[in-house]
């Protein structure tokens, strides 16, 4: 074996081992089997548990510690921050509660940052969006419309409200799709629209809506179209959970 696939191979062995650890400490808190405000367990003993060196251990902690999620205390430990403290944005952070279970107020939060932020970025792409965009757009409206079962429906759905974000041309706007996706992903989980053929083309007929706001160029009539469109996604979840 040469040396440099030697050194290929123990990097990709670091990586592995440094993501298993920040997973499964990453879950166990969102879970709450580590609570907020605890101790973790010494390093030799992480160490011990995880079968990592301590090296991949602190890089491991500096992760979560960078995800807002720990804090190491001098002559006290690494302690779990309260949940106030979390990077909700994180791509992780989401996926860890996602699988979790969500309940009535983690939908309600995640929803409301939605209304806040996919309004704003729906007015701005009426302003910029160009023809092709719109076209891609439409193109999104109708895979919906056309989807023959609940990934089909889910990618279009995704792709589309991601075309939004990017038409905005605020890039600090694009880089919260991953927001979205979470909070799309949770909708299918419990209720896709392409269960109902009716749901389904209510749905897809809300979103070209927004497009022939975008299109006209409404910045307004884009903004509550698509305040409709997440209202109606957040109320098919609510009944699911009641």
């Amino acid at each position: 074996m040469t040396g440099l696939l030697r050194e290929g191979l123990e990097a990709n062995l670091l990586r592995n081992s440094h993501a298993q650890v920040v997973d499964t400490l990453g879950r166990e808190i969102v879970a709450g089997t580590i609570a907020e405000g605890d101790i973790l367990p010494r390093d030799e003993d992480l160490a011990a548990r995880f079968g990592v060196s301590r090296t991949v251990l602190r890089e491991a902690m500096k992760t979560l510690g960078a995800k807002g999620m720990v804090v190491a205390r001098a002559r006290i430990g690494t302690k779990v921050t309260s949940r106030s403290r979390w990077n909700h944005f994180d791509s992780d952070v989401l996926g860890w509660f996602l699988d979790s279970g969500v309940n009535r107020q983690f939908l309600h939060d995640l929803f409301q940052i939605r209304q806040t932020i996919e309004p704003f970025a729906a007015s701005l792409a009426a302003e910029k969006a160009g023809r092709e965009a719109v076209a891609a757009m439409r193109d999104h409206v109708r895979e919906m419309a056309e989807a023959v079962d609940d990934k089909a429906f889910a990618l279009a759905d995704l792709a589309f409200h991601r075309k939004i974000l990017e038409e905005s041309g605020n890039p600090f706007l694009f880089s919260v799709g991953g927001l979205i996706e979470a909070a799309l992903l949770t909708t299918f989980r419990l209720s896709s629209p392409a269960e109902k053929d009716e749901t389904q083309a209510t749905v897809a007929a809300a979103h070209g809506l927004v497009v022939d706001a975008i299109e006209a160029g409404d910045t307004e009539a884009a903004s509550v179209a698509i305040r409709e469109v997440i209202g109606f996604g957040m109320d098919r979840l609510l009944d699911q959970l009641d």
